[in-house]
């Protein structure tokens, strides 16, 4: 059983000021978890998690991390200005987006961001949107320009972000080798690798070969054009333990492998150094965030059901992939009595589930549900079907207090864009 960082009594306070549903956020946790991934990474001098803004886009968590220096991983102008915000500027934003508008492109130049191409025409694109006229070779002097290499069938997928052959990210090997002569030849003399091949990933051995293959692609563009990586950005997908029989990821065991294979392919192979950089959201705040909600009613027909006063909009991850995430229900951890319940929300979709056929204490009206594991892409991943809206978000102090970073929707935020008076 999950031990939460809360008591039954703690949520009949928090929940006095701030009604279910709400998503909570364990700040102590979130910063122990971020010191402890800089510290298994501390033998590479330079190294920088950029965490992956989508994951969890509220400014007072990312400034929790910025103390810790991580920067921002944004793909998005909304993620980009969320940044900036926080004080993530210049080389501090990591920008990977796909299908990306001229204005975005604009923005990341303007912040001094390290730009990540998704595509070998994204190069002029660029061009055209951030120096037209061209008259670029000194201003891309100073830039970092980055590539997003998509292996293929070399590297196995995942179910979340499917198979690298069919996914829409990244270069072929043969685009990189090309896209890196036409930076070279335009001025550019500053450069970074990148990939993102998985999500969700519990086998640390994946996350290190990511890394060799990287060490020995940048080695082969380095003796194919002459050019210098700065650094290699081994993506995110580091996974967490969503079920009780999973294992959390070792970082320092995934750090002791990544630094074997920079001592072989970096190192002695006559390499510069090279900064290691990766984009984790999940395993950065993932564990730490909690969907707290109670059981509006308890229907009895073909299945035992369990009504929450929250729904797929708060959390969509079980309907959209069905995820399993772990549920606790406060005050009753230590009961005997149980049932099996199908667990859901009120939309008006049959597949609005949070648990399908799980066994809990017995649950009555009025009981806290918390769900665990939704401090990534839980909040973020949000909509306003059938009129739902969006829940609050709070955040835990190291010494118990709680403070919301952002408020509930309101009705008139949902009738915001709407003109009444056109009717």
């Amino acid at each position: 059983m999950r031990k939460l960082p809360f008591t039954r009594e703690k949520l009949d306070e928090i929940a006095a000021k701030w009604p279910t549903p709400f998503h909570i956020y364990d700040e102590k946790a979130m910063r122990d978890n971020a010191r402890r991934l800089r510290k298994a990474f501390a033998w590479n001098k330079g190294f920088r998690e950029y965490f992956a803004v989508k994951a969890a886009p509220n400014p007072h968590l990312m400034k929790v991390l910025k103390d810790f220096d991580f920067g921002s991983d944004c793909s998005s102008m909304a993620e980009l200005v969320l940044a900036e915000k926080v004080g993530n500027v210049g080389e501090s934003i990591m920008f990977t987006s796909n299908d990306t508008p001229a204005e975005e492109f604009r923005k990341a130049w303007e912040l001094g961001a390290i730009i990540n191409l998704d595509d070998i025409t994204h190069w002029d694109f660029l061009l055209d949107a951030c120096l037209p006229g061209r008259d670029a070779a000194g201003q891309l002097a100073g830039r970092v320009m980055c590539c997003r290499y998509n292996p293929g069938p070399l590297k196995g997928g995942n179910a979340i972000i499917g198979k690298p052959e069919e996914a829409k990210y990244g270069f072929t090997r043969e685009q990189l080798f090309a896209c890196y002569e036409k930076m070279k030849a335009a001025g550019v003399k500053r450069f970074g690798l990148h990939t993102m091949v998985a999500s969700n990933e519990l086998d640390p051995e994946y996350i290190i070969d990511t890394a060799k293959m990287l060490f020995s692609l940048a080695r082969e563009i380095h003796e194919k054009t002459g050019i210098d990586f700065e650094f290699v950005n081994i993506g995110g997908g580091i996974g967490i333990p969503y079920r009780p029989e999973q294992k959390a990821m070792d970082f320092e065991y995934v750090s002791a492998g990544i630094q074997r294979a920079y001592d072989e392919l970096v190192t002695g192979g006559g390499m510069k150094p090279l900064r290691l950089y990766m984009e984790c959201g999940r395993c950065i705040t993932g564990p730490y965030g909690y969907l707290v909600a109670k059981v509006r009613h308890v229907k009895n027909t073909y299945r035992l059901y369990a009504g929450l006063d929250a729904c797929m909009s708060n959390l969509m991850r079980p309907a959209l992939y069905g995820a399993y995430h772990e549920i606790v229900v406060p005050g009753k951890e230590d009961s005997t009595e149980t049932s099996v319940y199908d667990v859901t929300g009120s939309l008006c979709e049959n597949n609005d589930k949070f648990a399908i056929q799980r066994v809990l204490p017995v649950l009555e009206r009025g009981d806290f549900v918390v769900i665990c594991d939704a401090g990534a892409h839980g909040h973020a991943m949000g909509f306003q079907y059938n009129g739902k809206l969006r829940s609050a978000e709070l955040l835990l102090g190291p010494d118990g207090s709680v403070r919301e970073i952002r408020r509930a929707e309101t009705l008139d935020d949902y009738f915001a864009t709407l003109d009444f008076g056109a009717l």
